[in-house]
């Protein structure tokens, strides 16, 4: 299964019922956040949730209102006495940004490693999923991201028999993992069916539509797009500061075809989202004005 939360739904500034831009996911004991916003710990911490076992944070860009929470993060994980290396990944000047950011914390008992996006859509593989990066347009350089978890096909516990495949190498080729025995070499294609759906999150905030959001999102069990603006007259706005309505998001979800659309990143001025949402929904039925903490359990389908 997949944790997903949305940790903030602010843009530009936080107020008293409202946090900054953030994402959590949590699968299979490893923890990403996306965007550290003003205030994430605190949302963190109000959703129960601990930084300390967050293993990677991605940045969409480097506006104050996605990032300024990374100092005060980086500390009290140091204050929890953390060893494990942290991985980040964002666009270029990555590295950069980071190194200014850690003069107000410079000693961290754990390494700080830096992965800069080169190219307009870039995937990061780790065990068990992948991270896919893809450029979007906004007035600075800015990514969206996808996470999606892999899923083998069924184990076929009579191939195995058949092929006299030692059953305590059952397990590693369940995993992925290549064996050998003896003189023979055992490949988990030998035991294991086509591979099945498995489960995938789309997030993308400060953007106008463009393809590569649509593009990206198809598949996904969840989209999470932003909705800066629900009145209509703010269109205008909307596209003077590169950032998408509510109206917009709905097209790009009803156009990806997924079964579900979260917004977030509004506007300071925007006080009920939901408000708005009778027309925008007309658009795209499965669309949520979510609120901070907002959490779902993906889990893979039965079959």
């Amino acid at each position: 299964m997949l944790d997903v939360c949305l940790l903030g739904t602010g843009g530009m500034m936080p107020l008293p019922y409202r946090w900054l831009t953030s994402l959590m996911l949590r699968y299979n004991g490893k923890s990403i956040l996306i965007d550290c916003g003003e205030g994430t710990q605190i949302a963190m911490r109000e959703k129960g949730w601990s930084p300390n076992p967050i293993d990677i944070i991605c940045f969409t860009h480097y506006h104050a209102d996605h990032i300024s929470g990374l100092p005060g993060m980086l500390l009290t994980m140091g204050n929890a006495e953390r060893k494990e290396p942290l991985l980040l990944i964002g666009p270029k000047g990555l590295t950069r940004v980071v190194t200014a950011l850690r003069t107000i914390a410079p000693e961290l008992p754990f390494e700080v490693q830096c992965r800069e996006i080169t190219e307009d859509e870039q995937i990061f593989s780790f065990e068990g999923f992948h991270i896919t990066a893809f450029r979007v347009c906004h007035s600075v350089v800015c990514y969206g991201y996808s996470m999606t978890v892999e899923r083998a096909g069924r184990f076929d516990r009579e191939r195995a028999m058949d092929r006299g495949i030692p059953m305590k190498l059952w397990s590693r080729l369940q995993k992925g993992e290549e064996c050998a025995e003896g003189d023979n070499v055992y490949t988990p294609d030998m035991v294991l069916g086509p591979p099945r759906k498995g489960l995938k999150v789309t997030y993308c905030t400060d953007s106008r539509p463009v393809d590569a959001i649509t593009e990206n999102a198809r598949g996904a069990d969840l989209l999470i797009l932003e909705g800066m603006y629900g009145e209509p007259d703010k269109l205008a706005k909307a596209r003077e500061n590169r950032h998408m309505t509510m109206y917009e998001a709905a097209r790009i979800a009803k156009a990806s075809g997924v079964p579900e659309l979260w917004l977030t990143h509004y506007s300071p001025s925007l006080m009920r989202p939901e408000d708005y949402l009778g027309d925008v929904r007309k658009i795209f039925p499965g669309t949520a004005a979510a609120r901070d903490g907002r959490t779902i359990e993906l889990k893979f389908d039965e079959e």
